[in-house]
């Protein structure tokens, strides 16, 4: 699978990232990528970023060593109502916004609850992306959240650092299967992530491509392999 686009990395300025945006995107040319999304977490995570570093995305290139930077951001779903950490008014000049379920911003709590956060967040038309679903420290019932991705247009994010081998997510392999599963029974478009935090991890979705090959998941429903189709199938786009 040739994936052309990275749509979830990180920079120093997400607070625990090693590598500059700069050398991010150097690293993206070197391996072929067209397109690479900049999305630091948003400022309800402790040691992270401020809403005036979103405020000021507009001083960035359109395109930097010859790869296309989409402006963005890792949104904190902060309780079950789906309310997420950045206004409209921020969230609206950007390219891409995922939002993600993190424990020092929202701790599990019940799978009612779990389940709720998903499901409000995404009927904010400025949440494109579901960032890593299938952590397994949250008690959530996935088929209502694809369910309702399906019905908002939000798309799900199949990522990389969640099956890294000894990792914080351990144990999430079979919910995002079942995920992929039930993207691939349907013929529902996905998106992968790196979910890089070091620069040689951009563009690095290996683990989920292996998965992915394991129950023949057809590569035309990967986005990331068509830029212009990516960006096309962001509901922010779709909206408009």
């Amino acid at each position: 699978m040739k994936i052309l686009a990275d749509i979830h990395t990180h920079t120093v300025a997400s607070g625990h990232a090693y590598s500059t945006l700069d050398e991010n995107l150097r690293y993206a040319a070197e391996i072929g990528l067209e397109m690479m999304a900049m999305t630091d977490h948003a400022p309800a995570l402790r040691n992270t970023t401020s809403a005036t570093y979103f405020a000021n995305l507009g001083i960035l290139p359109e395109t930097l060593h010859g790869v296309r930077l989409l402006k963005g951001v890792e949104l904190n779903i902060i309780n079950p109502s789906g309310e997420i950490d950045l206004p409209v008014e921020f969230l609206e000049k950007m390219d891409i916004a995922l939002a993600s379920l993190h424990i020092p911003t929202f701790p599990p709590a019940t799978r009612a609850e779990n389940t709720s956060a998903y499901l409000k967040a995404m009927e904010n038309p400025l949440v494109d992306i579901i960032g890593h679903p299938g952590d397994p420290r949250y008690d959530v019932d996935y088929k209502e959240v694809f369910r309702v991705a399906k019905e908002t247009g939000t798309l799900l994010e199949f990522n990389n650092a969640s099956l890294v081998p000894g990792g914080f997510r351990q144990g999430g392999d079979a919910i995002i299967l079942e995920i992929m599963k039930m993207a691939m029974e349907d013929g529902i478009p996905v998106v992968v992530g790196s979910d890089a935090h070091f620069y040689t991890s951009i563009g690095n979705v290996s683990y989920v491509e292996t998965m992915m090959k394991s129950i023949g998941f057809p590569e035309e429903l990967v986005l990331n392999t068509n830029p212009e189709l990516l960006l096309a199938s962001l509901k922010r786009r779709k909206c408009k």
